[in-house]
């Protein structure tokens, strides 16, 4: 005579159920921010990259920062791709760090989605060019002049933004959106932009070439033109400062 198989009661089997989704809830935020983790020092290695090949650029141009655009004609050449306005063309192997790094794929943070404007290429990281590489218009689309400074008018190179996990909040479209902004506006600009997209925290790459994980700086109420600061919170935007004044400008300015 065969022993007769003992099978599951259904009220074990619920249990069993049960603890197989109390592991599930504990365990998958952890892989989720393991995942997340592995992205950020993935992001970080692409700014230190980026940050390389343009101390490579300014040791050929004269110790001049690397500009966030050039142009020449209908073309513009950005640091990560060129764009002709007329062609409506991009051409990352034309980006004016290409010769310096020639891997289009590290100017691309992995935990942000490249899906706006692509004709051009939206790279998740903003230039802090306010400061580092103001532009002027002329009156003409394609003659907008650009002023990078020299890498010795900038006083604390290691305490001076130079490019950062960005985006923005397009209110102007309905509904509202994320958007990449290859743009970092300062905080006195009133229009954070700084994206804490790594558990909270975002990558910046200083003039000096190191790259470090900061925690954003939030608004509160009202600001700049109508903004409602819950908006950008929510989204994760907000701006890099130290002294706590939004006023002021101490970690993108050349002093």
């Amino acid at each position: 005579m065969r022993p007769a198989s003992r099978a599951f009661t259904l009220i074990e089997l619920l249990v069993v159920i049960a603890i197989i989704a109390i592991l599930a809830a504990i365990l998958f935020p952890v892989f989720a921010q393991a995942r997340e983790k592995a992205r950020q020092t993935a992001c970080i290695s692409n700014e230190k990259q980026i940050g390389m090949a343009a101390s490579m650029y300014a040791t050929d141009y004269d110790d001049q920062i690397m500009p966030i655009a050039t142009v020449a004609g209908t073309k513009v050449y950005y640091w990560w791709a060129s764009f002709d306005g007329m062609t409506s063309v991009r051409k990352e192997s034309e980006g004016l760090i290409q010769p310096y790094m020639r891997n289009a794929q590290i100017q691309a943070c992995p935990s942000f989605r490249n899906d706006l404007r692509v004709t051009i290429g939206l790279t998740g990281y903003g230039y802090n060019y306010a400061y580092l590489c103001p532009f002027v218009s002329t009156g003409s689309p394609y003659t907008i002049q650009v002023m990078p400074v020299a890498l010795a008018a900038i006083k604390s190179p290691a305490d001076t933004v130079f490019i950062a996990d960005a985006a923005r909040w397009n209110v102007r479209t309905t509904p509202a959106e994320l958007e990449g902004n290859t743009f970092l506006d300062p905080p006195s600009a009133a229009y954070p932009g700084f994206h804490a997209r790594h558990t909270g925290s975002g990558s910046v790459l200083w003039v000096d070439g190191h790259v470090k994980a900061e925690h954003p700086v939030y608004r509160a109420g009202t600001f700049g033109a109508g903004y409602n600061a819950d908006d950008f919170k929510r989204q994760h935007l907000g701006d890099i400062d130290r002294d706590g004044d939004l006023s002021t400008d101490e970690l993108f300015d050349l002093q």
